[in-house]
């Protein structure tokens, strides 16, 4: 079994302050039985989006009939990643702006921007985001899962969403809103499992990304 060596987060906070997508719902929560009123136990009730901070989008999000978060196979979400660094400030993210990373057998890849230093009660607006032909080439190379610390996959006023229908089309999965701050450009195992939500349209995720030694066995090359 693999020696772990440090686990990092990359997960926002979920909590009142955090900034969501203009219009969306804001996390909040509800005590509904408290001990200092004579309760047994702290009980609390929650109201948040389920694109909320750091999260999966679902199929269903953009594409009637596609499956929900409950449906989602898991191996995309647990595994290596690839994580790398793109100065690009805003527009699409294009392959020259990967010039340099080493990406040959890559699955799952993240890319950290600016927006990874924002406080979780910022709101980026003019994002970066990855270009279809991007999406194209990495799917060429056989990445199952892109990862973004923008709270989008495609332009904040994009309406027709093409780089999600293009990543479902190649049959990937993406996260957004991740926090990839504080951690050097590497391979390391992700883990990111959205809830087995029924019927919606995408699930927070606490997403961890944790450092092998250089040779140690990633969970792709033990399930194969």
């Amino acid at each position: 079994m693999a020696e772990y060596l440090r686990t990092y987060d990359i997960s926002r906070t979920i909590s009142p302050a955090l900034a969501v997508w203009p219009g969306d719902a804001p996390f909040r929560y509800e005590h509904i039985l408290q001990r200092r009123d004579g309760a047994s136990v702290n009980l609390t009730t929650l109201t948040l989006s389920p694109h909320t901070g750091s999260h999966a989008d679902a199929p269903y999000h953009f594409l009637d009939g596609a499956p929900h978060p409950a449906d989602l196979p898991l191996d995309p979400y647990l595994g290596p990643a690839h994580l790398l660094t793109v100065s690009r400030r805003s527009g699409e993210i294009v392959l020259a702006d990967l010039a340099g990373h080493d990406l040959r057998g890559a699955r799952r890849v993240l890319l950290r921007t600016w927006v990874s230093a924002l406080p979780d009660d910022a709101w980026p607006e003019n994002f970066p985001y990855p270009a279809l032909d991007l999406v194209d080439w990495l799917a060429a190379q056989g990445v199952i899962l892109l990862g973004l610390d923008s709270p989008s996959v495609d332009a904040f006023d994009s309406t027709e969403l093409p780089c999600h229908h293009r990543l479902w089309e190649h049959g990937m999965l993406h996260l957004e809103a991740l926090r990839l701050a504080g951690m050097p450009d590497g391979v390391y195992e992700l883990i990111a499992l959205p809830l087995k939500l029924a019927g919606v349209c995408g699930s927070p995720v606490r997403a961890v990304l944790r450092e092998l030694p250089p040779s140690g066995p990633t969970t792709d090359e033990v399930a194969n």
